[in-house]
Formats: C-alpha cells, structure tokens, sequence
C-alpha cells in the first residue's frame, strides 16, 4: 500500500538530548542560586531530575506528562528546603527554554524538507520539546506528545490518534524512532511500518525487529523508495 505519512520521535532522533537536558538543569540549577539558594544547597542538579522519578513512582497517573512532573519535584524541593511561596512557573521557563535550545543533526532539514513534499510528517514525542522553538514546525502537519493523549509510547494511543489525524490507514503509515521499545514496538503494535534510528550501533535489544535500520536520515529516503 502506498505510504502516505511518516512520523517521527523527535529526542535521540533529530537531535542528542541528554547533553542538552544536562545544561538546560545546570542553568536551572544556577537560576535558583540566585533566587532560592536553600534549594539547590540541598538539591544537586541529578537529585533535582530524580525528585522527578519519585513523584512519578509516587504518582503513576501522571508519569507521561513530563512537564507536570518537572514542575512538581520544583515545587517538592521547594518545600523541603523550606520555601512557603516559589515561583514554579518561572523556575519551569528558565529549564524549559534552555531545553528546547538543541541542534538538529546535519543532515535534518534538509532530509525533512525533501521527504514534507511527498508525504504528510507529523512527530510523535514522550517528551516536551517544542518544535515551534526549535525551529522545524513548518515542516510538521501536527505534533503530538505524551501530554496531548495522556498515555506515552509504546501504548498504542498517540500513535492511533496520529492516524485519526492523517486520515490513513496503519499500513500507510511509517514510524521513525530511536527507541526499540517506544518507537519500534510501539509502532508495530499499531500497525505501522517502522524505521529503527541506531545512530551509535547498537545491537538490537530482542523483541520484534523493525522494518528497517538506519543510521543517519540521509538513508530514510532509499528505504521508502523500497516499500513505494
């Protein structure tokens, strides 16, 4: 069946998180010094990110929205350091900005603007990137997150809701993403095609394999050229 839409993970896939979400806590880090320096003489940057896990362990109906779940280990450390009043809002936005602030691997663009004039693209997230700020919505009919549909991957719900929203059949749809459980899985379980991104190597973990492997974008284009 001809493809008709691709969708895409977007952190580990266009672009290397970690080293960014690293700096983007180092920042917040700084931020609250200067502002509530009982937090962070009590919390390190890591303890910060791990007050996250707990309330998502504490919390498991929220543990998709990573936005809430950010915010509330700030307002946590707030308290426990002995905070009455803290601006969270204010706190999330220096994190926020500074984590949406990442680069594209090279070959992107270019890939994404070649494969938008034959198929629709939509991306498909656990995480709380903005590609308004990153600078590739134009290239994107919708993005959807975890936030969006109240479930991450690999549960099959934002995969089914992108599928609503393209107007397509499963088998017109092909998935790409980094992750061999949330994408991969994830993906199969839905009813898509499915590209593995194994930038670094990796050997496949078990489980279903995808469709296809690549290690660059610069490849996607040939596979499709496969299944048309």
């Amino acid at each position: 069946m001809k493809i008709k839409a691709l969708t895409f993970d977007l952190d580990d896939t266009l672009w290397d998180v970690w080293p960014v979400v690293e700096r983007a806590e180092a920042l917040l880090h700084d931020w609250l010094m200067a502002r509530y320096p009982r937090i962070p003489a009590r919390f390190s940057a890591l303890e910060l990110r791990e007050l996250c896990d707990e309330i998502a362990e504490n919390q498991p109906g929220i543990a998709h929205d990573r936005t809430r779940l950010r915010k509330e280990a700030l307002q946590l450390a707030a308290g426990r350091a002995g905070y009455a009043e803290f601006e969270v809002d204010a706190a999330f936005t220096v994190f926020f900005t500074a984590r949406n602030a990442v680069e594209p691997f090279t070959e992107v663009r270019p890939t994404l603007e070649r494969l938008a004039r034959r198929y629709l693209l939509a991306s498909l997230s656990n995480g709380n990137a903005d590609l308004r700020l990153i600078g590739l919505d134009d290239l994107f009919a919708f993005s959807l997150n975890a936030i969006d549909v109240g479930a991450a991957k690999p549960e099959v719900l934002m995969f089914e809701e992108a599928r609503r929203r393209l107007q397509a059949s499963p088998a017109q749809i092909v998935h790409v993403g980094d992750d061999p459980i949330h994408d991969v899985q994830g993906g199969l379980e839905a009813g898509f095609r499915t590209v593995w991104v194994n930038r670094a190597g990796r050997d496949w973990p078990g489980g279903a394999r995808a469709d296809a492997e690549i290690s660059s974008l610069t490849e996607l284009e040939a596979v499709l050229a496969t299944w048309e």
